[in-house]
């Protein structure tokens, strides 16, 4: 359900909002609406869904590509305080490439009109500075991920994703399937499955239903360094 916003709530979460002028600031709150999603329901669907420019006030979106076969790989997340200008890509002449955005969680965000935020980029340089910075911080995400699917092998892949899972959940648990930890890495279930069965040969993690517990971290992070494996 959409619900109007108030001026000081996009100003809260809109870092560039101090150099608007105040005819910017009314256009901007009369083309902003919140949005709820529940976890795990489709927020933005690549270039033929253009949802516009969204700023997280709770929650955490998950970013992700899509092949022609179906297969995702995870290439950033956004959380509460973020940006996430790729979902606007319609009207954002400087993103050429389509991304699909889902709730990972319960989500309360802002949505900006795309083509209002356009006319704010082409009519205010802080507008236009903000937006490239964060295109150029997610494009380095980006790219960060597609030197691990190309360069790095897939034990590797899988102990990073495993420790960057552990450090932003705060836990030795890692409480997902062996499907949803191969749809974030662009890979097979199968694929994940007989990697991670062996990790549990190698006393790396403990499986159970559903999670994946890391017993050795020391090990994991070793591996991801190339002293083991």
């Amino acid at each position: 359900m959409n619900q109007q916003v108030t001026a000081e709530q996009v100003a809260a979460l809109f870092p560039a909002w101090k150099h608007l002028s105040e005819d910017e600031r009314q256009l901007m709150v009369s083309k902003t609406a919140r949005r709820s999603f529940s976890a795990g329901e489709h927020v933005h669907s690549g270039g033929n869904d253009c949802i516009g420019v969204i700023f997280v006030e709770q929650g955490t979106l998950r970013v992700y590509a899509l092949s022609d076969e179906g297969r995702e790989v995870t290439l950033f997340r956004t959380e509460a305080g973020e940006p996430c200008v790729l979902s606007a890509s319609c009207a954002l002449k400087l993103i050429t490439f389509d991304v699909f955005v889902d709730a990972e969680t319960d989500i309360e965000m802002l949505v900006v009109d795309s083509p209002t935020y356009a006319a704010l980029m082409d009519e205010n340089p802080y507008v236009e500075a903000f937006t490239y910075r964060q295109t150029a911080e997610r494009f380095s995400d980006v790219m960060w991920v597609m030197q691990q699917v190309m360069f790095m092998s897939f034990d590797r892949r899988l102990a990073t994703f495993l420790i960057d899972e552990h450090v932003r959940a705060g836990s030795d648990c890692i409480a997902m399937t062996h499907d949803k930890i191969a749809r974030h890495m662009g890979s097979a279930r199968e694929v994940v499955s007989r990697m991670l069965k062996y990790f549990e040969r190698e006393g790396y993690v403990k499986l159970g239903r559903g999670t994946t517990t890391l017993v050795d971290l020391p090990a994991l992070r070793s591996l991801v360094s190339g002293g083991r494996g």
